[in-house]
């Protein structure tokens, strides 16, 4: 059995063949896998790689990538190292009551296996409560007439076995596509972990599950599943097994080995972090908070703010940046883009959030803007300023549970 090899690396860090058993056979599958996801994974170097804004895991030919976040390069590898698990734990994409979670700082954390435990134990929970059966209607050669007769079949299969009738009939079972689903993605995990200390897991699940299910499924199968009221307990597991069968690569490695990645955008997994922590307070603290609202700007172009926040009339408008800004200073596109905001949403005052331990003062956009409120118009200052939120807690070892009060000192509302 080939022995799993562990490489961690940071987001934006390069990798080069020849760094910690990472092969040229293992460069050519992560290229693919980037070329068939349009490029937005990784930027090829000579002899290697270099990660974008994406972090996760990949499991390929017997080596395992993890991909940890880190916004600043200045600040130490440790620090960052229980980030993502957390993150995806406070925004709802991992329960914080699976083995896995809740020993997020446990060293050498894989990823996968997080991801592989907490499927197993939602399965584990649906056959205690017992698999839901389904009516299909089903055609083969039975002992006994019922259903419809299908007649060309059955002259053509029973012209010489005159006790069997071929006929199309209803059938009551477990062999359904919420089943067929939930083991292809138990038969990618199964795949995927062996020789680890959830293969014999993965095994005493399989043989609670129906023989004859199939494992082909496709992308649209996936996307148009739908669950009702009989089939509601089955909502994590079926989310858990389409993230694991959508990101598996059966025909990606060159080798004979099977690929499969875990990877988020950091950009986005901040952006939802930081809407929910404010949502975690708005009710406590007296404001509304929404997250991607959206405005007509051009033709079919529309504008779409990361967060509003609106608290005693007044709106504010937060943008989140998970990287540092260069040289200490935000882009003028970003404040462009900001100050169009302000203009659409009648918002005195934006910031551009990022990471980080020092915050600035506002600033006044030079311009000689006006608001219109009923038939009149009143003058509007928009202003904007450059924010930063510290991801840790002071001990630095745990995130910010503080998170959301410190972002309201920012916008000067708390």
């Amino acid at each position: 059995m080939k022995k799993i090899k562990q490489i961690s690396v940071f987001e934006h860090q390069r990798l080069l063949v020849g760094t910690n058993g990472f092969k040229q056979v293992h460069l050519d599958a992560l290229l693919k896998l980037n070329e068939y996801h349009d490029g937005k994974y990784f930027e090829p170097i000579a002899k290697g790689l270099k990660f974008n804004q994406y972090v996760g895991i990949i499991q390929v030919d017997g080596l395992v990538i993890q991909i940890n976040p880190k916004a600043d390069k200045a600040d130490q590898d440790s620090r960052w190292s229980g980030v993502l698990l957390n993150m995806l734990k406070a925004c709802g994409k991992l329960k914080a009551n699976s083995t896995g979670a809740a020993n997020v700082n446990r060293k050498h954390l894989n990823l996968l296996e997080v991801y592989f435990e907490l499927y197993l134990q939602e399965l584990d929970s649906l056959l205690r409560k017992g698999l839901v059966k389904k009516y299909r209607k089903q055609t083969k050669n039975v002992s006994s007439l019922k259903g419809k007769l299908e007649f060309a079949g059955h002259l053509q299969k029973n012209i010489i076995h005159k006790e069997r009738f071929y006929t199309t009939h209803q059938v009551y079972d477990e062999n359904h596509l919420l089943h067929h689903v939930l083991f292809k993605a138990l038969s990618i995990v199964s795949h995927f972990t062996k020789g680890t200390r959830l293969y014999d897991h993965v095994k005493r699940v399989q043989l609670n599950f129906p023989s004859n299910l199939s494992l082909n499924i496709t992308k649209s199968q996936l996307e148009n599943l739908k669950l009702n009221r009989k089939t509601k307990d089955y909502t994590y597991a079926v989310e858990l097994a389409r993230l694991i069968i959508l990101n598996f690569s059966p025909d990606i490695s060159s080798g004979k080995e099977k690929m499969l990645s875990l990877l988020f955008d950091m950009n986005d997994l901040w952006e939802t972090y930081i809407l929910r922590q404010l949502k975690k307070i708005s009710t406590q603290h007296d404001f509304e908070v929404t997250g991607q609202e959206s405005k007509p700007f051009w033709g079919n172009n529309y504008l779409r703010p990361d967060i509003v926040l609106r608290k005693n009339g007044k709106v504010y408008i937060i943008d989140t940046k998970w990287k540092l800004p260069k040289s200490n200073s935000a882009s003028v596109g970003d404040l462009r883009q900001m100050y169009t905001y302000c203009r659409f949403w009648d918002a005195e005052k934006a910031v551009l959030l990022y990471p980080g331990s020092k915050s600035h003062n506002y600033q006044s956009y030079i311009t000689d803007d006006y608001s219109k409120v009923s038939d009149n118009t009143i003058s509007i200052n928009h202003q904007c300023k450059k924010g930063m939120v510290n991801v840790f807690s002071d001990n630095e070892t745990k995130l910010n549970d503080n998170l959301g009060l410190d972002i309201l000192k920012i916008l000067e509302v708390y």
